[in-house]
């Protein structure tokens, strides 16, 4: 009977210890109050290089429901249509949160296409050439709707880092939590209408490549990372 008091005890004491530990090291000072949250609007010139915004390409607004769950984890959402001098297309979409905690990350397009009626054709992982800059690890998607071709790449920068998967997400999310802060996050989406998988492509790095000759160095490592 003692010796049952006594583990009970134990046991006791090492939950007390374990809820002590897990509320020590739960994080509670956002990165975003501290470098500040970013004006998506400002940070992403609307002409750079070739490119500028289409202005005949109307923006198309989510329905209440889809707005709704984007207005839980993101506090900005950005979509933009650009055109070059030939008259080649691109479609930019930003989301940022400034809460990058398990309820509320980023959520990736080889999930978001797929519940819009997408099928997803092939997903890659890629580099992106950036001029004064590291290259860029990016993921490939290729999607289909019906008879709509829409190649994409994309990245996640979580506080200052690059990451294309799920699992370098969370180690990133970690790496700020065991400093007892929450980073914030980025999710930038470049993609373009076209069934030529690789010309699409090509024609995504180019816009990239211009975007990043076009920004400060401190909106860059907002965009691309450290």
């Amino acid at each position: 009977m003692r010796f049952n008091r006594v583990v009970v005890g134990l046991m006791t004491v090492l939950m007390l210890a374990s809820s002590g530990a897990a509320r020590y090291m739960t994080p509670t000072e956002h990165l975003a109050d501290k470098v500040g949250k970013p004006d998506l609007e400002s940070l992403f010139p609307r002409q750079f290089g070739n490119w500028r915004i289409d202005a005949n390409v109307p923006v198309i607004l989510p329905a209440p429901d889809v707005q709704a769950r984007l207005d839980a984890i993101y506090n900005q959402v950005l979509s933009r249509t650009y055109v070059n001098d030939r008259g080649q297309r691109v479609m930019l979409s930003v989301a940022y949160g400034g809460d990058q905690s398990d309820g509320t990350r980023i959520h990736r397009p080889e999930v978001c296409y797929p519940a819009q009626g997408f099928q997803i054709l092939s997903n890659k992982i890629g580099h992106v050439d950036l001029p004064g800059h590291e290259p860029l690890k990016v993921r490939h998607l290729e999607s289909k709707l019906e008879q709509r071709f829409e190649p994409i790449t994309y990245w996640v920068v979580v506080g200052d880092s690059a990451v294309v998967s799920s699992s370098e997400q969370k180690l990133a999310q970690l790496r700020y939590g065991l400093r007892g802060v929450i980073p914030d996050g980025m999710l930038v989406r470049v993609s373009s209408i076209d069934s030529d998988t690789r010309r699409a492509f090509d024609l995504q790095q180019q816009y990239i490549n211009d975007l990043a000759r076009s920004l400060t160095s401190q909106a860059s490592q907002r965009v691309f990372g450290r």
